[in-house]
């Protein structure tokens, strides 16, 4: 039994195509612990762990900076994002608020994207937790461990947001505690000062003893951005998740002023701690990776299979969310009939069963790809779906330049979260998103990411444009 809920936004008929929802049908299952954990967890990926090791052998101590840079970028498109989601929640979060700010085909062309975005990204992690649970369990398949995975994260989403939201909060808590627990020992160490360790301690002396802070050039610092920007995607699940809690605007609000100390801890003071307690160029953070590099030093016993545990955890929690996620704004694009209308339908639990299956569909798709092709086929999604993070974000700053005046004008008391210095930053933060997309076509694997991203960007908007052409057409009277 399935239940249609139809969009009501202000100032508007329920059901008047290309505008925002401000209801939409699915339950409020989620408790505010839970958005607090999904914000928290939200900024922190498996590419934190698996990928930090790449962007430190490229820049040296120089890292820091790129991830600061990238995580200023974050903190103020989150604001931005924030400011809009306080004032009008919505499941289809800022592609609900570009329909309205930019346009129709703005809301349809990043709302796809985005869930492209999402679906080839359930792929990539449902293969990396099979590569670790199969060397657990050599037995059982990669493939058949993919499966497995994604059939119970399936499943965990079908029965109820809260249910999702209950696997997210152990997931995104482990994550948080173990890199927590990584920073407190790791600095403990650093100054010499572990119990039970023999670990000398050296202080801030690795930053600068070999080859300087700028080992590679101060050039290597946007090399250094290019490699750890998607690392942060995800970021803005909370403003998705929030249409489906108790109080989304106490839960937008709050994530979005924590950002900064979230992103502070969980990122920079991690990589700190591995650039301190080892040389930047020393083989083992490449070949180890960083925080299993950084164990050993310390004298952690295990230290590999502890972090094989802690990145299967990510790599949970990231298909988890990556699910939801993708199935809230194909819920939403069919809610604003940008989408199969059977998408923006409910169960008698408030779960949009059909955008969670269809989503599924897709990522199982993809890692089929994967297996039979993944030097063409899947090559192409992945790198086709490269750049989105930057083009979302991209429209998440343009967005908030238009619908700051609309809030003003239809309900300026909701305007509780504001941007700093509008419109100053948000040009600002445009302008640098803008930049790091340039400087990719410099480099050989981001200039084919940003093409490619770019080609499938273009379709998609041409396909918007063309059914608004013929709405347009449908409706004009016959004369």
């Amino acid at each position: 039994m399935t239940s249609q809920t139809t969009l009501a936004g202000p100032g508007q008929q329920p059901g008047e195509p290309g505008k925002p929802d401000s209801q939409d049908g699915l339950q409020a299952g989620l408790k505010n612990r839970h958005l607090s954990m999904i914000a928290i967890g939200g900024v922190i990926g498996a590419g934190l762990f698996v990928g930090s090791g790449a962007g430190i052998a490229a820049a040296g101590p120089a890292i820091l900076l790129s991830y600061a840079l990238v995580g200023l970028m974050v903190v103020f498109v989150m604001r931005m994002l924030g400011e809009m989601a306080v004032a009008r929640p919505s499941s289809g979060s800022f592609s609900a608020y570009a329909d309205q700010a930019l346009g129709r085909w703005a809301g349809f062309s990043i709302g796809w994207l985005y869930w492209f975005f999402w679906v080839v990204v359930l792929a990539v992690e449902a293969t990396a937790g099979a590569k670790i649970l199969e060397s657990w369990v050599p037995g059982v398949p990669q493939w058949a461990w993919a499966l497995i995975v994604m059939v119970v994260l399936t499943a965990t989403n079908l029965v109820s947001v809260g249910s999702y939201g209950e696997f997210e909060f152990w997931f995104a808590g482990i994550k948080v505690v173990a890199i927590g627990a990584f920073v407190v020992v790791g600095l403990l160490a650093v100054f010499g000062v572990l119990p039970g360790s023999d670990h000398a301690g050296s202080g801030l002396a690795h930053l600068t003893d070999t080859g300087g802070f700028f080992p590679e050039g101060p050039g290597a610092i946007l090399t250094g951005v290019l490699m750890v920007v998607f690392s942060f995607m995800g970021s803005e699940i909370v403003t998705l998740a929030a249409g489906e809690s108790e109080d989304p605007r106490r839960a937008v609000s709050k994530a979005t002023n924590s950002v900064i100390w979230r992103i502070a801890i969980f990122y920079l003071g991690s990589i700190f701690v591995v650039l301190t307690l080892l040389p930047w160029n020393d083989p083992s953070i490449v070949e180890d990776g960083s925080y299993v590099a950084a164990l050993n030093v310390i004298g952690i016993p295990h230290a590999g299979q502890v972090m094989d545990v802690i990145v299967l955890t990510a790599v949970l929690s990231c298909l988890n969310s990556g699910l939801y996620t993708a199935s809230r704004m194909a819920f939403s694009l069919g809610q604003r009939g940008d989408a199969p209308k059977a998408f923006s339908t409910v169960n008698k639990r408030g779960v949009p069963q059909a955008a969670i299956l269809s989503s599924v569909v897709f990522g199982f798709v993809a890692v089929f790809f994967n297996y039979q092709w993944p030097d063409t086929v899947f090559a192409f999604l992945l790198n086709s779906s490269g750049a989105v993070a930057l083009f979302v974000w991209l429209v998440i700053c343009f967005t908030q330049l238009r619908m700051r005046g609309i809030i003003l004008r239809e309900s300026p008391e909701k305007l509780v979260v504001r941007m700093w210095l509008f419109p100053y930053l948000t040009w600002a933060t445009i302008a640098m998103i803008s930049f790091v997309l340039v400087y990719m076509l410099t480099d050989d694997a981001g200039r084919e990411q940003v093409l490619l991203s770019l080609l499938v960007a273009a379709l998609v908007v041409a396909v918007s444009l063309v059914r608004d052409a013929r709405s347009k057409k449908a409706a004009a009277p016959v004369e």
